[in-house]
């Protein structure tokens, strides 16, 4: 039963690990979007395809507010630490509990 302990808590470390960057990754993106990037820059482009699909789906439940505010950012930032914040210390629970 150990392994599987094991492997929840390495998916646990993983998981956070990647929420984390993306949570980065999101805030890199509202941070190109306030200066004037270059849309050809690569990393800006990186930047736009790995977070236009989610940030795309929040835009369509949450409209953009007047003057331009568009808070998809901010709700995907806070939806990112909910599961920081649930989903990595239930795994590592688990964890504990079956090693």
């Amino acid at each position: 039963m150990f392994v599987i302990g094991n492997f929840l808590s390495a998916l646990a470390t993983l998981l956070d690990f990647a929420l984390s960057a993306y949570m980065w990754v999101i805030i890199g993106r509202a941070i190109i979007s306030w200066v004037n990037a270059d849309p050809y820059n690569p990393i800006v482009r990186f930047l736009y395809e790995i977070t236009e699909p989610a940030l795309s789906r929040i835009r369509r439940v949450v409209p953009i507010f007047g003057g331009g505010l568009d808070l998809s950012p901010m709700l995907l930032i806070l939806a990112l630490i909910f599961l920081r914040s649930f989903l990595v210390p239930t795994l590592q629970h688990l964890a504990s509990t079956m090693g």
